[in-house]
């Protein structure tokens, strides 16, 4: 990957912090709490004209046995595999520690550009301490401070340099946004990594193994998109500890700014409450839907079949069950690409516009055989209706008494409106105007 640089040293050295000060926006959670960053996490950004893409990585350890701490030596090994240019962060108040000679050893070992950036540098006192740093072989460095953002300016110019600045980036802000959701260990980074066919995010059997919400640009089998891994989302009195908090916050974030949302469901579980609650925040979003049943092949066949599932979920979910429900393994890799597939079908619905005359035709000569119900004596006529050129498919109702039109008329219209234009997986809002 062309001017990729890589944001690489020790837990809680302020790697993260300084990711966020270089792209300029709070994207991945920063706390005092060691070891918060596990997976890659990736952002674009700029600087006098050149652009690139920086990789924060979680904080390298020494060998241990930790199930995360491994997978984070692996990730972070990975990215500066990727990296055209490495900056290595090291913290001015705690001087030169084991583990900042351990990672300085390993990264001489690789032929890549090695800028040193002494952190936490945020006043002239510390300034006199970070000449220690010069031990660590690499020659000049940088004093900066990620918090105030001090120092950070000189470093990017002297970062750009080592860049290609005639390299160009695809415009990804408008491709389609697609996020993964679902509780935790639901089997959100398996799908991720299995649709992407590259270990990018970590996955262990241990629930809230993912915190950020990690973005991966997805251009294969013909489809061009920015997918999202998001954190588990689970109850708020389950939720332990700020760094938490924080993630399940950037996964409801996420479903916010998401075009569509796949709803990943645990099949040794079933359709659970925390599930129910992450459909109606989907659903309180206008956001399109795909529901995935995981880890479908450790169920027993014999004893259950899609179709009960179907109907399982269907039953909770209603009155939108106009959804498609997929079973899927993400492990084994069975029908993942449906999973897509759908997704991308379910955006297009989204933008589709059904005519005014042929909308008034079908749905007017409905109303006339099926009128709205009388209220205190007084019936509602409806004139004319059209859509919307909104994001979401949007109708206007005009009539008389819009007042007067209750719930279980408008679900009627809108079933009428799925039954004839395909709509699946789509929300659709209904407004009654007088004219």
């Amino acid at each position: 990957m062309g001017n990729l640089v890589a944001i690489v040293g020790r837990p809680n050295v302020g790697k993260s912090t300084l990711f966020n000060r270089l792209i300029q926006k709070k994207q991945a959670i920063v706390d005092n709490e060691s070891g918060v960053t596990r997976d890659r996490h990736y952002s674009r950004t700029d600087w006098n004209g050149v652009t690139f893409s920086l990789v924060d990585t979680g904080g390298y350890t020494s060998s241990s046995n930790d199930k995360f701490e491994k997978e984070i030596r692996r990730h972070v090994k990975s990215a500066i595999d990727e990296c055209t240019l490495i900056l290595f962060v090291v913290d001015v108040q705690s001087g030169i520690t084991d583990l900042d000679d351990l990672i300085s050893k390993m990264l001489k070992k690789y032929s890549k550009k090695v800028i040193l950036v002494v952190n936490k540098v945020d006043d002239g006192l510390h300034l006199y301490d970070a000449s220690i740093f010069y031990k660590l072989g690499f020659g000049d460095f940088f004093s900066i401070s990620s918090i105030n953002g001090s120092g950070t300016g000189d470093l990017l110019d002297e970062l750009v340099k080592y860049l290609d600045k005639e390299k160009k980036y695809p415009i990804t802000d408008s491709l389609p946004r697609i996020s993964v959701v679902g509780r935790p260990n639901a089997g959100k980074s398996s799908l991720i990594n299995s649709l992407l066919d590259e270990e990018k995010n970590i996955v262990t059997d241990i629930a809230g193994t993912t915190r950020d919400a990690v973005d991966s640009l997805f251009n294969k089998y013909g489809h061009n998109l920015n997918l999202v891994d998001t954190a588990g989302i689970r109850k708020k009195n389950k939720v332990q500890g700020d760094v938490e908090y924080y993630s399940v916050l950037r996964a409801i974030r996420s479903i916010e700014n998401s075009d569509v949302v796949i709803l990943l469901i645990d099949a040794t579980r079933g359709f659970e409450a925390q599930d129910q609650k992450i459909f109606d925040l989907i659903q309180k979003n206008n956001k399109g839907l795909v529901i995935v049943v995981n880890k479908w092949d450790l169920i027993d066949k014999s004893k259950n079949s899609t179709q009960q599932f179907i109907e399982e979920i269907s039953h909770k979910i209603a009155p939108f069950t106009d959804v498609e429900v997929l079973f899927v393994s993400a492990t084994e890799k069975q029908r993942i690409l449906k999973i897509m597939d759908e997704a991308m079908n379910v955006y297009k619905r989204m933008k589709f516009r059904v005519s005014t005359g042929s909308l008034n035709r079908y749905l007017l000569e409905i109303i006339s055989i099926t009128p709205p119900p009388s209220v205190k004596g007084k019936y509602v006529k409806i004139k004319y209706i059209t859509q919307l050129p909104s994001k979401k498919p949007t109708f206007i109702f005009f009539c008389n008494l819009p007042q007067y039109v209750k719930e279980s008329y408008k679900r009627f219209l809108e079933n009428k409106i799925r039954l004839k234009f395909d709509f699946k997986g789509v929300p659709i809002q209904l407004f009654f105007r007088k004219k």
